[in-house]
């Protein structure tokens, strides 16, 4: 349960982002989805490792060892992230060439994440740490502005072609399994899922309530509703050892989960953000500004 829960809880919002580009969506929502994301994947991939050694028997099950072992985790990950960006960054805003800011980029992403999982530490909060660190470096003051924008675009290719090949495989995987007894624990899990994501939405919202950092009512609700889960939840399950219990029920759920919150609530985006004022008509955004490189 605690391993479902942990893998679960990451929010993959590729078409509620890809929605906001496409209606020029702008501003302050915008950012909250997509750093959400950003930090919720690191996170749940963070718990899952921890909950996965206590329940695998390679970490102490106590309070005190569980979080020995979170703080070795995301620390070493945070650390070799930022020490790979800083190399790679004195070095990649040199050039202007796309062959080479692609290839730096790559050996950045590889060599942080390789470099924290071979002590042990979070890889993914290590590649994490990396891309905001080069993203924030940019291109010094005498380089083109539009330096990184193929960098982006080259990315952007990977990561959908990875969300392809993820989904692929897990739709091949389910062809393969009986899931008579799969609809009433994908029920249930769907049903949880979207009230804890309720719970983890509106409660954190209020605490910010009287505050500059106040989100309206109307970003709340479309941060409940777009708290899509994703290919990190399947890459996940996918890779729950085999001698766990209950492990295809599990991958089974996730999927269904998963399945759930994209055709569901990512095709019922749009309709929300017109219902909320934030695209006045299709295309059209209340929020647009000048259109600005990214």
């Amino acid at each position: 349960a605690l391993l479902f829960g942990a893998l679960i809880a990451a929010t993959d919002p590729v078409s509620v982002v890809a929605t906001f580009k496409e209606a020029g969506v702008r501003g302050r929502l915008r950012l909250l989805v997509e750093a959400e994301s950003l930090l919720n994947d690191g996170t749940a991939a963070v718990a899952f490792a921890v909950v996965l050694a206590a329940v695998s028997g390679t970490a102490a099950p106590s309070i005190g060892g569980t979080a020995q072992v979170l703080a070795f985790t995301v620390g070493g990950g945070i650390l070799f992230g930022a020490l790979t960006a800083g190399v790679i960054s004195l070095l990649m805003w040199r050039t202007e060439d796309n062959l080479v800011l692609f290839t730096f980029t790559s050996v950045a992403a590889y060599s942080s994440f390789l470099l924290a999982e071979h002590f042990h530490c979070s890889g993914i909060l290590a590649c994490v740490t990396a891309g905001l660190i080069i993203g924030n470096s940019g291109p010094p003051a005498n380089a083109s502005s539009q330096a990184g924008i193929p960098v982006e675009a080259f990315w952007e290719y990977l990561g959908f072609m990875a969300n392809s090949l993820i989904f692929m495989g897990i739709g091949i995987h389910e062809l393969r399994q009986d899931i008579g007894g799969v609809p009433a624990p994908a029920g249930i899990a769907v049903v949880l899922v979207c009230l804890g994501r309720m719970f983890a939405v509106y409660p954190c919202c209020a605490v910010f309530g009287r505050s500059g950092l106040r989100v309206d009512r109307r970003h709340q609700h479309v941060l409940f509703w777009g708290g899509l889960r994703g290919a990190l939840a399947l890459a996940l399950a996918t890779g729950l050892p085999d001698w766990l219990p209950h492990r295809e029920t599990i991958i089974s759920v996730t999927f269904a989960v998963v399945a759930f919150s994209i055709f569901v609530q990512g095709l019922t985006m749009t309709p929300l953000l017109r219902r909320m004022g934030e695209i006045k008509g299709p295309g059209v955004s209340v929020n647009s500004g000048p259109k600005t490189a990214e």
